[in-house]
């Protein structure tokens, strides 16, 4: 059970750049990455997303940056309100949402309503070398219509639920400073979801960029 549930109560309690912060970087196409449980969360998340978004797509992150007990910051993916997330995946055609599971197997659980982007990515990810399962876990099926992840415009975005064996094989550790020095598997896990969505990258582009409001 959650000790939040909405960003209201976690604001009214926690205190922004000391307990948390909040970080986001906007693309030019309409896709966005999100990582909700970044930071001390679920470490490794935000590192991933921000690689995935590049300079070409939306970042967004919430991270927890307490000394211990970070867990008591994570919203559920249903429940996440933060009001800049909302604005940018509401202007999004495309989300993927990056999140750690304590999984201790080199896995990612693919979910989300998007169901040909979901084989899409899992594709890319098995030809890379990596065990990507879709919709086996009930735990990861994301597929509810209150997850952040099908919040888009289209109403259908992915999740990615990487197991924390896996994590740790992109970082030195999983600590803020191993996480410093990503290793091969982290480029290589990158790389192949980049490749899986870069040709949607100029499908929705708009002349208006997203302009979410601080």
């Amino acid at each position: 059970m959650d000790k939040y549930s909405n960003f209201e109560q976690l604001k009214t309690c926690e205190q922004v750049g000391v307990d948390y912060r909040l970080r986001w970087r906007l693309g030019d196409s309409r896709i966005a990455i999100l990582s909700i449980h970044g930071g001390e969360i679920e470490p490794g998340t935000c590192r991933i997303a921000d690689a995935i978004a590049g300079s070409e797509h939306t970042f967004y992150a919430l991270e927890g940056l307490k000394s211990e007990g970070n867990s008591a910051l994570h919203i559920t993916s249903t429940g996440f309100d933060e009001p800049t997330a909302l604005e940018i995946v509401c202007c999004s055609e495309i989300i993927i949402s990056i999140h750690g599971c304590a999984e201790m197997n080199p896995v990612v659980h693919i979910g989300g309503r998007d169901l040909d982007l979901r084989g899409r990515i899992q594709d890319h990810l098995r030809e890379a070398g990596f065990m990507a399962t879709d919709g086996l876990n009930p735990r990861f099926v994301a597929t509810n219509l209150a997850n952040i992840c099908n919040l888009c415009g289209r109403g259908m975005g992915v999740q990615l639920e990487i197991g924390r064996g896996l994590r740790s094989q992109m970082f030195r550790d999983l600590t803020p400073e191993g996480r410093q020095h990503p290793t091969e598997t982290f480029f290589r896990f990158t790389k192949a979801v980049r490749d899986a969505i870069e040709p949607f990258a100029d499908i929705f582009v708009e002349d208006t960029p997203l302009e979410p409001t601080d």
